[in-house]
Protein backbone atom coordinates (compact mmCIF):
# COMPACT_ATOMS: atom_id res chain seq x y z
CA UNK A 1 0.00 0.00 0.00
CA UNK A 2 0.78 3.69 -0.70
CA UNK A 3 2.70 5.17 2.23
CA UNK A 4 0.91 8.69 1.77
CA UNK A 5 -2.37 6.73 2.30
CA UNK A 6 -1.21 5.49 5.71
CA UNK A 7 -0.54 9.02 6.68
CA UNK A 8 -3.30 10.68 4.98
CA UNK A 9 -1.44 12.42 2.48
CA UNK A 10 -2.80 12.65 -1.21
CA UNK A 11 -1.43 9.66 -2.81
CA UNK A 12 0.49 10.20 -6.34
CA UNK A 13 -1.62 8.45 -8.92
CA UNK A 14 0.86 9.13 -11.82
CA UNK A 15 2.11 5.42 -13.32
CA UNK A 16 5.55 4.46 -12.32
CA UNK A 17 7.81 1.58 -13.84
CA UNK A 18 9.13 1.43 -10.65
CA UNK A 19 8.38 1.32 -6.90
CA UNK A 20 10.44 2.12 -3.92
CA UNK A 21 9.23 -0.80 -1.76
CA UNK A 22 9.90 -0.35 2.57
CA UNK A 23 9.04 -3.56 4.23
CA UNK A 24 7.79 -3.67 7.61
CA UNK A 25 7.78 -6.64 10.10
CA UNK A 26 5.61 -6.84 12.72
CA UNK A 27 5.76 -11.27 14.50
CA UNK A 28 4.32 -13.28 11.25
CA UNK A 29 3.06 -9.98 9.58
CA UNK A 30 4.75 -8.58 6.77
CA UNK A 31 3.75 -5.30 5.02
CA UNK A 32 4.77 -3.37 1.75
CA UNK A 33 4.71 0.36 2.13
CA UNK A 34 5.54 2.26 -1.34
CA UNK A 35 7.69 5.50 -0.73
CA UNK A 36 8.40 8.30 -3.01
CA UNK A 37 12.22 7.62 -3.15
CA UNK A 38 15.18 6.59 -0.33
CA UNK A 39 17.60 9.16 0.48
CA UNK A 40 20.36 8.13 2.09
CA UNK A 41 21.38 6.56 5.72
CA UNK A 42 23.32 8.67 8.45
CA UNK A 43 23.17 9.71 12.37
CA UNK A 44 21.00 12.39 13.83
CA UNK A 45 20.01 13.66 16.60
CA UNK A 46 16.85 12.82 18.06
CA UNK A 47 14.43 15.15 19.62
CA UNK A 48 10.95 15.32 21.55
CA UNK A 49 8.51 17.20 20.17
CA UNK A 50 7.18 19.64 22.14
CA UNK A 51 5.10 18.64 25.06
CA UNK A 52 1.84 20.55 23.85
CA UNK A 53 1.23 19.01 20.38
CA UNK A 54 0.13 16.38 22.40
CA UNK A 55 -0.22 12.65 20.96
CA UNK A 56 0.63 13.28 16.73
CA UNK A 57 -0.11 9.74 15.43
CA UNK A 58 2.33 7.84 13.29
CA UNK A 59 5.34 10.01 14.47
CA UNK A 60 7.62 9.72 17.97
CA UNK A 61 10.07 12.25 17.62
CA UNK A 62 11.48 15.16 15.13
CA UNK A 63 15.52 15.48 13.87
CA UNK A 64 17.21 18.07 11.57
CA UNK A 65 19.37 16.88 8.96
CA UNK A 66 22.76 17.98 7.95
CA UNK A 67 21.32 21.26 6.31
CA UNK A 68 19.15 21.82 9.00
CA UNK A 69 15.94 20.93 7.68
CA UNK A 70 13.54 19.65 10.10
CA UNK A 71 12.27 16.36 9.78
CA UNK A 72 9.61 13.89 11.75
CA UNK A 73 10.56 10.37 12.67
CA UNK A 74 7.99 7.50 12.28
CA UNK A 75 6.54 5.45 14.95
CA UNK A 76 6.95 2.06 13.94
CA UNK A 77 4.44 0.44 16.34
CA UNK A 78 1.82 3.48 15.81
CA UNK A 79 2.39 3.24 11.94
CA UNK A 80 2.28 -0.24 11.71
CA UNK A 81 -1.02 -0.06 13.80
CA UNK A 82 -2.43 2.96 10.81
CA UNK A 83 -1.68 0.29 8.16
CA UNK A 84 -3.48 -2.42 9.63
CA UNK A 85 -6.46 0.00 10.04
CA UNK A 86 -5.81 1.12 6.28
CA UNK A 87 -5.78 -2.84 5.36
CA UNK A 88 -8.80 -3.52 6.97
CA UNK A 89 -10.99 -1.23 4.88
CA UNK A 90 -10.83 -3.09 1.88
CA UNK A 91 -8.79 -3.92 -1.29
CA UNK A 92 -7.08 -1.03 -2.38
CA UNK A 93 -6.39 -1.82 -5.82
CA UNK A 94 -8.67 0.27 -8.54
CA UNK A 95 -10.40 2.81 -6.31
CA UNK A 96 -9.26 5.66 -5.72
CA UNK A 97 -6.79 7.26 -2.62
CA UNK A 98 -9.57 9.21 -1.55
CA UNK A 99 -12.27 6.39 -1.32
CA UNK A 100 -10.16 3.99 0.37
CA UNK A 101 -9.05 6.63 3.28
CA UNK A 102 -13.50 7.01 3.24
CA UNK A 103 -14.06 3.55 3.45
CA UNK A 104 -11.50 2.87 6.71
CA UNK A 105 -12.86 5.94 8.41
CA UNK A 106 -16.40 4.74 8.32
CA UNK A 107 -15.82 2.36 11.28
CA UNK A 108 -13.32 4.29 13.16
CA UNK A 109 -14.26 5.11 16.62
CA UNK A 110 -12.09 7.59 18.82
CA UNK A 111 -12.08 6.03 22.69
CA UNK A 112 -10.72 8.99 25.50
CA UNK A 113 -10.25 8.44 28.98
CA UNK A 114 -7.44 8.50 31.36
CA UNK A 115 -8.44 5.36 33.11
CA UNK A 116 -6.32 2.58 31.24
CA UNK A 117 -9.18 -0.13 32.48
CA UNK A 118 -11.94 1.54 31.01
CA UNK A 119 -10.30 2.27 27.63
CA UNK A 120 -9.27 -1.14 27.41
CA UNK A 121 -13.18 -2.17 28.00
CA UNK A 122 -14.60 -0.03 25.38
CA UNK A 123 -12.08 -0.83 22.82
CA UNK A 124 -12.47 -4.68 23.34
CA UNK A 125 -16.28 -3.88 22.90
CA UNK A 126 -15.91 -1.76 19.87
CA UNK A 127 -13.20 -3.73 18.25
CA UNK A 128 -15.37 -7.20 18.76
CA UNK A 129 -18.13 -5.45 16.49
CA UNK A 130 -15.81 -4.70 13.88
CA UNK A 131 -14.78 -1.45 14.64
CA UNK A 132 -11.18 0.25 14.28
CA UNK A 133 -10.42 1.74 17.78
CA UNK A 134 -7.67 4.24 18.28
CA UNK A 135 -7.21 5.49 21.70
CA UNK A 136 -6.41 9.00 23.49
CA UNK A 137 -5.40 8.94 27.04
CA UNK A 138 -7.13 12.55 27.87
CA UNK A 139 -8.62 15.40 26.34
CA UNK A 140 -5.76 17.09 24.93
CA UNK A 141 -4.42 13.83 23.70
CA UNK A 142 -8.48 13.05 22.36
CA UNK A 143 -8.61 16.71 20.38
CA UNK A 144 -4.93 16.69 18.76
CA UNK A 145 -6.40 12.79 17.75
CA UNK A 146 -9.77 14.26 16.02
CA UNK A 147 -8.27 17.17 14.33
CA UNK A 148 -5.52 14.57 12.79
CA UNK A 149 -7.56 11.86 11.93
CA UNK A 150 -10.80 10.99 10.60
CA UNK A 151 -13.33 8.91 12.97
CA UNK A 152 -16.98 7.90 12.91
CA UNK A 153 -17.20 8.70 16.29
CA UNK A 154 -15.99 10.04 19.23
CA UNK A 155 -16.33 8.38 23.01
CA UNK A 156 -15.22 9.96 25.75
CA UNK A 157 -15.17 10.03 29.76
CA UNK A 158 -15.93 13.74 31.57
CA UNK A 159 -13.15 14.16 34.29
CA UNK A 160 -10.23 13.85 32.32
CA UNK A 161 -6.66 16.22 32.84
CA UNK A 162 -5.50 19.40 30.53
CA UNK A 163 -8.67 19.06 29.19
CA UNK A 164 -12.27 17.48 30.64
CA UNK A 165 -14.39 15.82 28.27
CA UNK A 166 -17.15 18.53 28.14
CA UNK A 167 -14.40 20.81 26.65
CA UNK A 168 -13.49 18.01 24.50
CA UNK A 169 -17.06 18.14 23.24
CA UNK A 170 -18.06 21.43 23.13
CA UNK A 171 -14.62 21.98 20.87
CA UNK A 172 -15.74 19.06 17.76
CA UNK A 173 -19.17 20.48 17.66
CA UNK A 174 -18.07 24.70 17.04
CA UNK A 175 -15.36 23.14 14.99
CA UNK A 176 -16.71 23.68 10.94
CA UNK A 177 -15.77 20.06 9.96
CA UNK A 178 -15.88 18.31 12.86
CA UNK A 179 -18.86 19.35 14.52
CA UNK A 180 -20.88 16.42 12.39
CA UNK A 181 -18.90 13.91 14.31
CA UNK A 182 -21.08 12.28 16.74
CA UNK A 183 -20.18 12.42 20.35
CA UNK A 184 -20.64 9.67 23.28
CA UNK A 185 -19.91 10.75 26.47
CA UNK A 186 -19.34 7.54 29.02
CA UNK A 187 -18.84 8.81 32.34
CA UNK A 188 -19.40 8.07 36.32
CA UNK A 189 -21.28 11.26 36.71
CA UNK A 190 -25.18 10.35 36.63
CA UNK A 191 -26.48 13.11 37.83
CA UNK A 192 -29.22 14.80 35.48
CA UNK A 193 -27.64 17.81 36.06
CA UNK A 194 -24.57 16.12 34.67
CA UNK A 195 -26.10 14.62 31.75
CA UNK A 196 -27.70 18.21 30.41
CA UNK A 197 -24.36 19.57 30.92
CA UNK A 198 -22.91 17.12 28.20
CA UNK A 199 -25.92 16.93 26.10
CA UNK A 200 -25.96 20.89 25.83
CA UNK A 201 -22.55 21.09 24.86
CA UNK A 202 -23.47 18.93 22.14
CA UNK A 203 -23.14 15.49 22.54
CA UNK A 204 -25.05 13.09 20.38
CA UNK A 205 -25.34 10.52 23.65
CA UNK A 206 -24.46 10.58 27.66
CA UNK A 207 -24.21 7.24 29.35
CA UNK A 208 -23.40 5.99 32.69
CA UNK A 209 -20.16 3.43 32.70
CA UNK A 210 -22.96 1.64 34.56
CA UNK A 211 -25.01 1.39 31.14
CA UNK A 212 -21.79 0.91 29.82
CA UNK A 213 -21.98 -2.75 31.20
CA UNK A 214 -25.08 -3.51 29.67
CA UNK A 215 -24.18 -2.54 25.62
CA UNK A 216 -25.57 0.94 26.43
CA UNK A 217 -22.63 1.67 24.41
CA UNK A 218 -23.22 -0.61 21.70
CA UNK A 219 -26.42 -0.12 21.03
CA UNK A 220 -25.37 3.80 21.22
CA UNK A 221 -22.83 3.80 18.68
CA UNK A 222 -25.06 1.25 16.29
CA UNK A 223 -27.58 4.34 16.65
CA UNK A 224 -25.41 7.27 15.33
CA UNK A 225 -24.06 5.40 12.88
CA UNK A 226 -27.57 3.78 11.85
CA UNK A 227 -25.48 0.10 11.72
CA UNK A 228 -26.35 -2.92 13.40
CA UNK A 229 -24.91 -4.56 16.80
CA UNK A 230 -23.73 -7.50 15.07
CA UNK A 231 -19.33 -6.67 13.40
Amino acid sequence: MDGAAVLGRPVDQTARKHLNLLVLAAGEERFGVVVSRFLSEGEIVVQALDNHLGRVRDIAAAALTEDGSPMLLIDVEDFLLSVRRLAAGGPLHGITAAAAELGKAARQILVVDDSLTVRELERKLLTSLGYAVEVAVDGMDGWNAVRSGRFAAVVTDVDMPRMDGIELTRLIKNDARLRDTPVIIVSYKDREEDRLRGLDAGADYYLTKGSFQDEGLARAIADVLGEDLTP
